[in-house]
């Protein structure tokens, strides 16, 4: 059972802080945190245990960071945490189960949708969260309700040990296990990170024309990227799914053919609205290929039909109504947001907690790891920075602020 004091009860002494019970606690009431607003009276509570926890949200009736803790006399006073059973939520109510964790700012190619043509720019390794200061991490998210980790950069599989930290959260409990990467290595160890844990893959894919695919990446592994996306259909891991991020008049004239690759391959052909994340600041709305536009082109060719999809989801999904292989996803962060249902904080590779992909504002956790903070510190930390987060990313509004960290620098 998740309970959180009334908010008549909030202001007593709170024993996470105290490291203590309260002298005076049997006026103390509780609830069990439901979908439906909590009724005083019918609190549930067992003799001799009180339970405490953070303010409730009082436009939801639930708490934010939801903390089951347990005062037990007889047992010399002393607080004893639950089993974890907390949630993470923002002050709008939504709850928190997705992390983006970024291993990385490395990369092997340079989008021009992400990356800069200039010199490398990365961050000293010092800099960069180690292994295990992420696997400490990892198990505090777990304990706060985080059920999905999808793993990114930079490019992932670029950092060695990516297949162990893989299998350590795959021992740790995470439901759902994801990367995202550009497919230069994945071939080669598609299998390694199979057996590791992992149980999806996104691959990016911006052209199906290698000499378009060059200039776009700025690479020449168009060759190899369609080889892993071939293994990864042949493997546990598919359906793939295959993101392209569309630019106007580089290349919006794929479209068709991006949806007659999944047609034939049976990947997941996802369509990504070009966002104001790129490093050398092109972007303009101009630039945008609207979600609707694409699904209208693809549509006026093969009709699709809508399946359904869990409400924090990213993406919109289509199924070819004549029974065709593949699936089409739109990804509309610009023309049609999705931030309602946000479910996602992100974790930089140098260890900051990122609200939305377009916060302003960086929230340090290396120094607190580094600091000698505690695991309840960081709880305490983790769970104030969530219950700020924003509304929505304000792209479409006129005092709009590009962040000052590009994507590269974020994590996918």
């Amino acid at each position: 059972m998740v309970v959180t004091p009334t908010s008549a009860a909030y202001g007593r002494d709170n024993p996470r802080l105290l490291g203590r019970c309260p002298e005076k606690c049997s006026g103390l009431r509780v609830w069990a945190e439901t979908f439906e607003p909590p009724v005083l009276g019918k609190e549930r509570s067992t003799e001799n245990v009180y339970i405490f926890g953070e303010r409730p949200i009082l436009s939801t009736g639930s708490g934010d960071l939801v903390l089951y803790l347990k005062c037990v006399h007889g047992a010399g006073s002393r607080i004893q945490q639950a089993q974890p059973t907390m949630t993470l939520h923002d002050k709008f109510g939504r709850q928190i189960t997705d992390l983006r964790i970024s291993i990385t700012d490395r990369c092997n190619f340079r989008c021009v949708y992400c990356r800069s043509a200039d010199p490398e720019n990365y961050r000293d390794h010092d800099e960069i969260l180690s292994w295990p200061e992420l696997d400490r991490l990892a198990k505090i998210f777990l304990s706060l309700g985080i059920r999905k980790i999808r793993i990114t950069g930079g490019e992932p599989l670029v950092r060695d040990g990516v297949e162990d930290y893989l299998a350590r959260l795959h021992s740790v409990g995470v439901e759902d296990l994801s990367m995202t990467t550009n497919g230069h290595l994945l071939a080669e160890r598609c299998d390694r990170l199979i057996a590791a844990g992992l149980r999806r893959i996104n691959i990016s894919l911006d052209s199906l024309d290698a000499d378009k695919f060059e200039r776009i990446t700025r690479t020449k592994s168009f060759a190899t990227v369609m080889h892993s996306i071939a293994t990864a259909q042949r493997s546990r891991l598919a359906p793939a799914k295959v993101n392209a991020v569309l630019v106007r008049g580089i290349n919006d004239d794929e479209v068709e053919a991006f949806a007659s690759y999944a047609r034939e391959t049976g990947v997941i052909m996802r369509f990504i609205e070009f966002m104001p994340l790129d490093a050398d600041r092109h972007w303009t709305r101009s630039l945008v290929v609207p979600a609707a536009e694409v699904h209208q082109r693809i549509h006026d060719r093969w009709p699709l039909e809508q399946i359904p999809h869990e409400r924090s989801e990213t993406a919109r999904k289509y199924r070819f109504a004549d029974g065709a292989p593949g699936e089409i996803g739109l990804i509309a962060p610009v023309t049609q947001p999705f931030c309602g249902h946000c479910s996602r904080i992100r974790l930089t590779a140098d260890g900051k907690l990122r609200t939305c992909l377009f916060s302003k504002d960086d929230h340090d956790l290396r120094s607190l790891l580094r600091e000698g903070a505690s695991d309840e510190d960081l709880v305490t930390y983790i769970g104030s920075v969530v219950m700020e987060k924003e509304e929505g990313h304000r792209i479409n509004e006129p005092g709009f602020v590009q962040p000052s960290r590009t994507m590269v620098f974020i994590g996918g």
